[in-house]
């Protein structure tokens, strides 16, 4: 078939217009053979390709061709790498192509609002710059394949539980700086070829015909020129949809959409004007398809896997270790734990990857230490298993343990209770797991437990061992790449991209997740992840940002200076004064004393990761864009950055801060329509009449106005007539600040 090259609407009949923005089927666009536009195919990420052999269902029931499973979101965040991610970006774009598929659905970068969501796994952080930067990393690499990226799910999409039609219900604020902020950036760093909307309702409206947000946000503010796309059955109001800028509804509807878009112009619902402008949107889409050259491979099997397995690496965060790790490879180890032998790799639903291959933790560990002996300790079947059969697993693990010299006991979520599709109960470790380690601790204290989980478990057990290791899950080559850590093949260097609390009931969205009645109220505002606990200083297990290593880092003085740009670079010396290599990840954090509005304690906005030899110094370099210091001003409603010291805290972690500065930063100016309702504080702001107002009061109270202004600082100035000023005196300098 042809490429569409310089095809327009207007060279299409309503009907074709029509067709073209819905699905043939479930993966792939209508043809148009009449004038040449070819028909080109969308299939699931974001961690690997999901092309599906035979069958099209959308929770992975039917086979896929293999594809190489890496770390999904959960472990790829973890590495605080957008380069790393970019990596794994083109690996991503060379699979696609070489597939033939046109765009791959992914990355999702829903902020991790609740621990208990059930899709955490396929989400970057709690936090929107690690989730923007690690976005826009992996859109970069994909569409430099010449395959088209498809940023998901647009947009405050954080729980499963009814989530065809839950409505999200957020003040402007938080979602502008925490549940939009993240979007923004891949947008305007990455222009992803296509951008998903949400099935959610957003404070009432289906982000599918949303024009707020798909019209006045994402293109207009942002620049987006791509492809807005509907998350598979999201669809609500066709008609509405594509005017509020919704263009390809996936999948198929088996015609009967086209139809009702046909019949809207016909009968004057739907101008065809607005058509024309999403039948161009979609062609579009088909040139860019078509442009990239065809690729035949093969596949690099053992090239995609070893990168898989540096980012495994990369992603493992060692939460404790009181000198156990890393381990010697003479030393005399027992593996315990179904999930040592039986790897969960990957999440449960629409992004599930069948695997080139898989490597065991069980294996890895025996190919470096030899043939260590092993025990399941317990069962992860779904049905389970009856108790005497629990305690038979348990017994005969305890005896594995009582002979060696550490353990490796590997627990985790087991994975039908952490999915696509629906959300978690509870925080905790199976109650079988945790009287396991209870067992083994009392026969041997000498335990590394190495977790595997797609959300955040509680960790009650934290003080029991000398050693925790956070693997996640890993994608295909992570039982290799823990085993690398666990005996210091690589030296750790992952960070919490969210925080681990103490128990469930500490966390920001508990009480009021996932709703009721078909609504969910965002309560907790501002105050998401680490911004709640810091805030409310809470105690937590494990912050944000934290991760160890095998070696130590020092901090210099840290020294910031504002660029002409308005940006912030601050600069920091970071030595390594350890015996091996490792990579320290620099963060750093701003707050504003004195702000006008409320503020978090503290919030990152820039990391950087640098790797270093023993003894070795480096500079490392923080960026901190202008536009991150802004809030959204709701009077005004556009970013404000406010005027004042900013105080920039660099260190491990939001609660390892090993040095300070602060930099004085020049903000926007806000003038805020003058009215008889504005307050006396607001008009004396205001850069006409302010000066003049207090004079005014001065002249007839003296210079010792302050307590005056201060009683009636929020009061409007029309209230009271005659005080503190005659009426008419007031009515012309409001008249006058209007005029400007």
């Amino acid at each position: 078939m042809t490429e569409p090259n310089g095809l327009r609407a207007a060279d299409l009949t309503l009907e074709e217009k029509a067709a073209l923005t819905s699905g043939a089927d479930f993966w792939t666009t209508k043809a148009i053979d009449r004038v040449g536009v070819p028909s080109i195919m969308l299939t699931d990420g974001p961690h690997g390709l999901r092309k599906q052999a035979t069958g099209n269902d959308h929770l992975g029931l039917a086979g896929s061709v293999p594809a190489t499973c890496f770390p999904p979101a959960v472990g790829l965040s973890a590495t605080f790498d957008p380069e790393l991610a970019e990596r794994v970006g083109v690996a991503l774009g060379v699979e696609s192509a070489i597939e033939d598929v046109a765009v791959i659905l992914g990355p999702g970068i829903n902020i991790k609002r609740s621990p208990l969501c059930g899709r955490n796994f396929e989400y970057m952080s709690e936090d929107p710059i690690v989730s923007g930067a690690m976005g826009a990393g992996l859109v970069k690499g994909i569409q430099s394949q010449g395959v088209g990226s498809s940023l998901k799910h647009f947009a405050a999409n954080n729980q499963e539980t009814d989530r065809l039609r839950v409505s999200s219900d957020v003040d402007p604020r938080p979602l502008r700086e925490i549940y939009l902020r993240g979007f923004e950036r891949v947008v305007k760093d990455a222009q992803p070829w296509t951008v998903m909307c949400a099935y959610n309702r957003i404070n009432g409206v289906y982000a599918s015909e949303d024009p707020w947000l798909l019209t006045q946000v994402l293109r207009e503010e942002w620049g987006f020129d791509g492809i807005v796309v509907s998350d598979w059955g999201a669809v609500n109001d066709r008609v509405a949809g594509l005017v509020a800028g919704m263009d390809l509804e996936m999948p198929s509807s088996g015609g009967r959409t086209d139809a009702e878009l046909v019949a809207a112009v016909r009968d004057g619902r739907l101008d065809e004007r607005d058509l024309d402008v999403v039948a161009d949107r979609l062609l579009e889409l088909a040139r860019k398809a078509q442009a990239r050259p065809a690729t035949t491979g093969p596949l690099d099997v053992d090239a995609h896997h070893a990168l898989a397995r540096e980012v495994a690496g990369r992603a493992i965060v060692l939460l404790k270790n009181e000198g156990t790790l890393p381990l010697p490879r003479n030393a005399r180890l027992a593996v315990i734990g179904e999930f040592a032998r039986t790897p969960r790799f990957q999440g449960t639903g629409s992004s599930q990857i069948n695997p080139t291959r898989v490597d065991s933790a069980l294996d890895a560990i025996r190919a470096v230490a030899g043939d260590v002996p092993f025990a399941a300790g317990f069962d992860i079947t779904p049905e389970g298993v009856p108790e005497p059969e629990t305690a038979r697993l348990r017994d005969e693990a305890v005896a594995v343990a009582r002979d060696a010299g550490t353990v490796l006991l590997f627990l985790g979520v087991p994975s039908h209770e952490e999915s696509e599709g629906y959300d978690r109960e509870h925080i905790d470790l199976p109650a079988a797991q945790l009287d396991l380690l209870d067992a083994i601790v009392e026969v041997n204290p000498d335990v590394v437990v190495v977790l595997s989980n797609g959300g955040i478990v509680a960790l009650p057990f934290a003080r029991k061992v000398p050693a925790i290791v956070e693997a996640w899950l890993l994608g295909q080559a992570g039982g290799s790449a823990t085993a690398d850590v666990l005996f210091g093949e690589v030296n750790p260097s992952g960070r919490l991209a969210e925080t681990i609390p103490l128990r469930l009931e500490d966390t920001p969205a508990y009480g009021s997740f996932p709703g009721e009645h078909g609504h969910v109220r965002y309560g907790e505002g501002l105050l998401v992840g680490y911004r709640w606990y810091d805030e409310k200083q809470l105690a937590v297990r494990y912050p944000f940002g934290h991760g160890l290593s095998y070696t130590t880092f020092a901090y210099g003085e840290a020294v910031a200076a504002v660029r002409e740009d308005g940006d912030v670079v601050v600069v920091v010396p970071v030595t390594n004064t350890g015996r091996v290599a490792g990579r320290e990840v620099v963060q750093a954090y701003t707050s504003l004393p004195g702000s006008d509005v409320q503020r978090p304690p503290h919030e990152l906005k820039a990391f950087a990761s640098v790797q270093l030899a023993p003894g070795e110094t480096a500079s490392v370099t923080l960026r901190i864009r202008r536009s991150e210091l802004a809030y959204w001003d709701i009077r005004v409603d556009r970013w404000i950055v406010e005027s004042g010291a900013y105080v920039i805290d660099v260190g491990s972690s939001s609660r390892d801060l090993r040095t300070s500065t602060t930099v004085v930063v020049d903000g926007d100016e806000v003038v805020l329509p003058a009215s008889l309702n504005s307050s006396f504080d607001e008009l004396l702001l205001d850069p006409v009449v302010g000066s003049d107002l207090r004079a005014m009061i001065e002249e007839r109270y003296g210079t010792g106005e302050n307590q005056l202004l201060k009683m009636l600082g929020n009061f409007p100035v029309g209230r009271l007539d005659g005080f503190p000023l005659p009426r008419a005196d007031l009515v012309e300098l409001v008249e006058r600040a209007q005029r400007g």
